[in-house]
């Protein structure tokens, strides 16, 4: 091979290596974007992780609030939750506060929905003030109307109930709701991060044991300043770890209380307890309804057979209705009070107002009598006979029932918790809001009506209304002067500013925190503060 073939063949063959070189540096290069873009993608997933936990967190404040505006008059449910959604500002999730847990506190709370609501939002401050772990509520399932010797009796519509010569079937709703079925629960917890730990459940170790009925279970003391809680109930926490309260109602002091801790409750009752999405979407299709036709007042008409025979106020009652009644409230053996006058209960202004009398006090108080009327109750006792006078006085009385269809409701309608959720609602959302006895739902519907702007709640006056009713009906009073002097004496009684009433040593007695939960309220002329 001569010289000039061999240096041919070298050139070929470092041409070739050249190439395998180039080659392989082009795949280096490949591999090397590849795993870039792998990278990328994979930051990027991160990120939109990041952004969808955030936005988790939406919507501080739901339900009555967004409510307010009332955009729901001219569009339909889909149109307004879009437009919900485009118009609450994102938020980040508040941070966790970190803190030295000192156990687990376990709560059951009693009574009807408003009693519960204003219950959780003590045990939440409770627990935030004991540096503790709270776990979600749990919800009384047989409340201070029913009771665990009739499990197999008492359903959600009925109860079966026997004195020594009676079967008493009594119409009433249980409710068998979770705090889930009610409030919404992730909601509850994420909003309180920065304030108190809240799990749904105890860690396993300590779940097993509560399971074997090992837990130290107590009622706390009625209208309790913070300190018994920190004097008396944190050092039980940290002997047992875990300790469970049953009956939390009213166990915390209206008065005297650090700031914090009465904002707090406040937090909790405002913004941490919203309802489920379900009752929300139902609320504001019940609230554009009513505005479609104008204005509306919702009237908590407290006239159920079952709040009759408890209280054993029996006013227009048929003598067959009064024996009915007795007879029931006998049959309740935890129903502690039997011989009632009913007669001297009424001129104390210790019953609910009837509708007849209801009716005559609208009409003193120049409500419009082609307002819309939401009768915001159970079966009225009685039925169209005793409603017969409202109705007259004001035809457009309206219910839930009338509003919604049979589908519409069907969720709700063996859940009287649910179906009370509702009523709070539209309660809220009234242009005006009159209860006839003032109960638990009276009181905390008030409370937030202040927080929303002092909307207008007419709270009566019922024992001055008594006796200028049977004045009227007994001719010694002419309607001009019955108008005037009703008028006259709810002027201030429309849910305007004021000091709650603080009664020392008397705390049953005093105006009620939730009612009147003044230290949350937008700054605005008071009276002055009335201690009696």
């Amino acid at each position: 091979m001569n010289a000039r073939n061999m240096k041919n063949r070298i050139g070929i063959n470092n041409m070739g290596l050249k190439r395998i070189g180039e080659e392989k540096i082009i795949k280096a290069h490949v591999r090397s974007a590849k795993m870039k873009i792998w990278i990328i993608r994979g930051t990027t997933m991160v990120l939109l992780w990041t952004c969808l936990v955030q936005l988790t967190a939406i919507g501080d404040v739901w339900g009555p609030s967004v409510l307010k505006g009332l955009p729901s008059v001219t569009q339909d449910s889909h149109s307004l939750d879009a437009k919900f959604l485009s118009t609450v500002p994102a938020r980040v999730l508040p941070h966790m506060r970190v803190y030295r847990n000192n156990g687990y506190l376990m709560v059951s709370c009693n009574g009807g929905l408003n009693q519960m609501r204003s219950a959780i939002c003590d045990m939440v401050a409770i627990a935030r003030f004991l540096n503790v772990t709270l776990i979600v509520p749990e919800l009384d399932k047989t409340s201070f109307w029913a009771d665990p010797r009739y499990p197999k009796s008492c359903h959600f519509t009925s109860c079966i109930l026997k004195t020594d010569d009676l079967i008493f079937i009594v119409s009433y709703n249980f409710n068998d709701s979770e705090f889930e079925d009610i409030f919404d629960v992730d909601h509850f917890i994420t909003s309180l991060r920065n304030e108190v730990q809240i799990l749904k459940q105890l860690p396993p170790r300590l779940k097993q044991r509560v399971d074997l009925g090992i837990v130290h279970t107590m009622p706390p003391v009625s209208w309790s300043h913070i300190s018994y809680y920190h004097n008396q109930i944190l050092p039980l926490i940290k002997k047992y770890e875990v300790v469970h309260l049953n009956r939390t109602d009213a166990r915390l002091a209206n008065n005297a209380q650090p700031i914090d801790l009465q904002k707090l409750r406040c937090r909790v009752n405002f913004n941490a307890l919203r309802f489920t999405p379900q009752i929300e979407r139902l609320g504001r299709r019940v609230v554009k309804r009513l505005r479609q036709n104008g204005p509306f007042l919702v009237l908590h008409l407290r006239y159920e057979m079952d709040m009759l025979a408890f209280s054993g106020c029996t006013q227009g009652c048929n003598p067959d209705e009064v024996e009915e009644l007795t007879r029931m409230r006998f049959a309740y053996p935890w129903w502690k009070e039997k011989i009632i006058n009913s007669e001297l209960k009424r001129k104390d202004g210790l019953c609910p107002l009837t509708p007849e009398e209801t009716a005559l006090t609208l009409r003193a108080l120049d409500i419009d009598s082609d307002i819309q009327i939401y009768i915001a109750a159970g079966e009225i006792y009685g039925g169209q006979r005793r409603m017969s006078a409202l109705a007259n006085a004001f035809p457009k009385l309206v219910r839930k029932e009338t509003l919604l269809g049979a589908n519409d409701l069907q969720f709700f309608q063996n859940h009287s918790s649910q179906m009370a959720a509702l009523d709070y609602l539209v309660s809220l959302e009234s242009d005006i809001f009159v209860p006839t006895y003032y109960g638990n739902m009276a009181k905390v519907v008030e409370g937030h009506r202040r927080y929303l702007g002092f909307k207008k709640t007419i709270l009566l006056n019922r024992k001055l209304l008594v006796e200028l009713i049977d004045k009227y009906m007994s001719g010694l009073l002419t309607w001009d002067d019955f108008s005037s002097v009703v008028k006259d004496t709810h002027a201030a009684r429309m849910g305007s500013p004021k000091r709650r009433v603080v009664i020392p040593n008397k705390p049953k007695e005093e105006d009620y925190f939730y009612a009147n939960p003044e230290e949350c309220l937008q700054p605005a002329e008071t009276e002055p503060l009335s201690i009696l």
